[in-house]
């Protein structure tokens, strides 16, 4: 069933918005030409990050009473006072957490261009599932909207993958004209911003051993959610979930109050946020993925909001996009230029002066 047209979040009245420049853009010369083939060589590419230049902290955030997330955080090296750095914060996928390849390799892309990186860690991922009372799921957008108030007031950028990306687009679409001061952009790869559409994609019989992998996954989280907390969690259920529809109708959404599964998917689904964002966003899909189908996205849509960038090449797999050269991860490379480009213009762009003739202090709305 589609996303009604009554669905959607208003597109809220605002100023015309300043475009960013193409200089950023590079060409993408894919590996392979197949969407499978793409999202298993990225999945076990190797990826590291220079940890002697930008050594790895653990930090907690709190981000409700009862909750605490985990993230990585890698800095550049120098004594430059923290609120003035530059910073990416990535989110990952369904099952994930900060060690995913596409999260090393975007941190490392990020690094290499003087940015500072955040790689958070959704509620119970990351070995953290004694830090939270609840499960996760694909528009839980709280705890990503608490971390970004407290890294406050560095220029931040958030870049989210697959599931990490749905949330990005949702909380940029819930923030709408009045995004944080400091959050300058927001870039999606891969991201299922029709989350119905993708569950039944995934449940298709060509894709049977991803949706297998998910489900094991999702029922060792599941495992070790009860570990953690027997009382709050008890043990799963003997009824083994088919699909990841079946899976988010039993467990997914009971467990935050959601009528059903298409009603989670209808109402966390990212799709119905995009005409209200306000943020410079890119968006990376490509018309391979094996998980998410194209149709998922309205490009006519996408072109009526001048703050979104839709970047859709013919090949590239899910989360994967691996291109020949020295620049292996192009999404994640130019998501990076993408950031760059609007630190640079905002850096390029003086503010005008006030009424005594001075120049104030420039603080990005972060406003396209």
């Amino acid at each position: 069933m589609p996303i009604r047209a009554s669905d959607r979040v208003a597109a809220p009245a605002g100023r015309a918005p300043a475009p960013v420049a193409d200089g950023w853009r590079v060409p993408y010369r894919p590996l392979v030409r197949q969407g499978d083939i793409q999202t298993v060589l990225a999945r076990y590419w190797p990826q590291s990050i220079d940890e002697v230049r930008f050594p790895t902290e653990a930090r907690l955030f709190r981000t409700d009473p009862h909750t605490r997330v985990l993230a990585k955080v890698n800095r550049q090296p120098g004594n430059r006072p923290e609120p003035q750095r530059p910073t990416v914060l990535t989110v990952h996928g369904l099952t994930a957490c900060d060690r995913a390849p596409y999260m090393l390799s975007a941190a490392r892309a990020a690094l290499e261009a003087g940015f500072d990186v955040v790689r958070l860690n959704v509620r119970n991922c990351g070995g953290t599932e004694h830090l939270c009372r609840t499960l996760y799921h694909s528009g839980l957008t709280g705890d990503l909207a608490s971390v970004v108030e407290q890294l406050a007031p560095r220029p931040l950028f958030l870049m989210g993958f697959s599931m990490g990306g749905n949330m990005a687009l949702k909380l940029a679409g819930e923030w709408a004209a009045f995004p944080p001061p400091h959050v300058r952009a927001v870039c999606a790869i891969s991201p299922p911003v029709r989350l119905d559409l993708c569950s039944r994609n995934i449940g298709r019989p060509r894709n049977f051993v991803y949706e297998q992998r998910f489900l094991l996954q999702l029922g060792a989280a599941l495992r070790r959610k009860h570990e953690a907390m027997p009382n709050l969690f008890p043990a799963a259920r003997p009824r083994k979930a088919k699909s990841i529809w079946e899976f988010d109708e039993v467990f997914t959404a009971p467990a935050f109050g959601y009528r059903s599964a298409l009603d989670y998917y209808r109402q966390c689904s990212a799709a119905r946020f995009l005409d209200a964002i306000r943020l410079p966003s890119l968006i990376v899909h490509a018309k391979d993925d094996p998980f998410i189908p194209f149709e998922a996205f309205d490009p006519d849509s996408l072109d009526e909001n001048p703050c979104i960038t839709f970047l859709s090449p013919s090949h590239g797999g899910h989360v994967a996009f691996l291109a020949r050269g020295p620049r292996r991860f192009w999404a994640q490379d130019a998501a990076v230029r993408y950031f760059g480009a609007i630190l640079q213009q905002a850096h390029d762009q003086p503010s005008p002066p006030t009424a005594n003739g001075r120049r104030p202090v420039r603080v990005a709305s972060g406003l396209c």
